[in-house]
């Protein structure tokens, strides 16, 4: 054999030259590789957080309420991508945390209304005039006061988590490109504001650490200061260049649409939304019970409506739009079972998801509407695993 032979030979995998090359091949094909899935539609998220919200709403039991801020940070502890909005989540909760602590406070400074005779603590009362009927500062702190103020105050700070899980979870760009053309520059404004709050905390941490390093104060009022110019011009100085980006963009170019299109829009929008709010009142008083939802549903179609047709002076397309695939809707699905099922259960049993304050009596966790919670868990299960390798 010769030398071009024997080259030849090798560099086609054998003896059989080029016809062998097929069949080695064919015998051990290449591997496919792991695709990662798609994520989760950035609507899916903020629906499932709202709806967890509004049945936070719907009780002042603070077992259920605890189960309801455990159930979202489960969720968000897997099904958190490492972003930097992402860590928003932590903020969220120390101004719910905060939030509590503050209504305490009035509670036990401004007094309640909620009678009580368990006598906690007598602060020094400080007379007022007579214009200021009502109010009152300091006094006797009740158990029954406290009590009240602590289910209040747990109510709100449910529904901060509840926020900040969907904050968490859903890219604010994604949402961005999902939303009407009609509120786009709306979107874009607060779209913003969420990508630039984490900006601003790390540079007051950086800015801080800059400070102790060289044995200058961090805290109180001078601190303050020092820090807080210097963040503010760190600000201005990125509103200036994405300002000057968007513009750069062709940012708010609008098309040109017919003077009757816009007063057709603009009636439908401002009619529809004034028919959400008269049906929104009738079911919620019992004199309009009757034309409550029929009003709602007429709104809310004459607005969406609206929205469509304003759409048009919006020149904008989308690139690779997000899809409502089936794990989205079971998310959406998840939480709007859990407001559903609490709302139900208000109606059906209000006392075990309102404990009683007066008499102060121990709340108890009512077992079905505790499951219907646990039912917001199946993000945790459907989602796709952020850490999953692409």
């Amino acid at each position: 054999m010769s030398v071009r032979s024997c080259g030849q030979s090798c560099r086609w995998g054998g003896t059989g030259g080029r016809s062998g090359t097929p069949q080695r091949r064919a015998a051990h094909p290449p591997r496919p590789q792991h695709q990662r899935r798609a994520p989760l539609h950035p609507g899916a998220w903020w629906l499932w957080s709202l709806s967890l919200g509004t049945a936070a709403t719907r009780t002042t039991n603070p077992l259920l309420l605890s189960l309801l801020m455990a159930v979202s940070a489960y969720v968000v502890a897997t099904c958190r991508p490492a972003t930097p909005w992402s860590r928003s989540y932590g903020a969220f909760v120390k101004l719910a945390l905060a939030v509590l602590l503050i209504r305490l406070l009035f509670a036990i400074v401004l007094g309640s209304p909620i009678p009580g005779t368990h006598t906690l603590v007598t602060l020094p009362e400080v007379p007022l005039p007579d214009w200021a009927q009502g109010i009152r500062l300091g006094g006797e702190v009740t158990a029954e006061a406290l009590t009240f103020a602590l289910y209040d105050g747990l109510r709100l700070a449910t529904l901060l988590v509840c926020v900040g899980a969907a904050n968490a979870l859903a890219n604010p760009s994604r949402l961005l490109k999902s939303l009407p053309g009609a509120l786009y520059e709306m979107g874009v404004a607060v779209v913003v504001a969420l990508t630039f709050a984490p900006n601003l905390i790390a540079d007051v941490q950086r800015l801080r650490a800059a400070r102790r390093l060289r044995g200058r104060p961090d805290k109180g009022v001078r601190g303050l200061l020092q820090v807080g110019l210097p963040v503010l011009e760190g600000a201005l100085e990125r509103s200036v260049s994405l300002a000057a980006a968007m513009d750069a963009r062709g940012y708010g170019r609008t098309a040109q649409v017919p003077a009757a299109v816009r007063r057709t829009t603009a009636a439908l929008t401002l009619g529809g939304l004034l028919g959400v709010c008269a049906g929104t009142y009738g079911l919620l008083t019992a004199e309009g019970a009757t034309y409550g939802v029929p009003v709602l549903l007429v709104g809310l179609a004459a607005a969406l409506a609206g929205l469509r047709l304003g759409g048009r002076r919006s020149l904008r397309t989308r690139y690779r739009p997000d899809r409502w695939d089936v794990r989205a809707l079971l998310v959406v699905a998840s939480g709007v079972a859990v407001a559903g099922l609490l709302v139900l259960a208000a109606v059906r049993d209000p006392a075990a998801l309102h404990p009683g304050v007066v008499p102060l009596v121990a709340p108890t966790l009512p077992v079905w509407p505790a499951a219907a919670i646990l039912l917001g868990l199946l993000p945790a299960f459907v989602a796709p695993d952020p850490k999953e390798p692409s």
